[in-house]
């Protein structure tokens, strides 16, 4: 019974991930951008190190993206029509996510900034 369990879960997650990449264009503004960010990663034969510091860290823009859909969603929800507290709530999400893309932003100079050096 628990494996039946486990695959139906697997298909509602599988749902999920779909409805954030197809309705959430900040989502696939991320997934383009983990698109160049994986091709330099090749071009430039980052290291192991390298690549789960970048992986990780492009988990974490994908993650904290998702999060924010669904707390927008929820605010949503809860309260269709304007509400100063429900601004900030989303706010407070998308601030998240901006924090997030920064430092992904600092880790991908860190990373990629020496290898684009000894190119010039």
């Amino acid at each position: 019974m628990k494996g039946k369990k486990h695959v139906v879960g697997f298909r509602f997650a599988w749902a999920g991930l779909k409805t954030v990449v197809k309705k959430e264009s900040n989502f696939q503004l991320h997934l383009t951008a983990t698109a160049l960010v994986v091709a330099a990663g090749f071009f430039f034969h980052l290291s192991l190190i390298e690549w789960a510091v970048i992986l990780l860290t492009i988990g974490l823009v994908l993650i904290t993206e998702m999060i924010n859909s669904v707390i927008e969603r929820i605010m949503d929800f809860t309260q269709p029509g304007y509400d100063e507290r429900i601004k900030e709530i989303k706010d407070i999400a998308a601030g998240v996510v901006l924090v997030t893309a920064i430092i992904s932003v600092v880790v991908g100079v860190l990373v990629f900034g020496p290898k684009i050096m000894q190119l010039l």
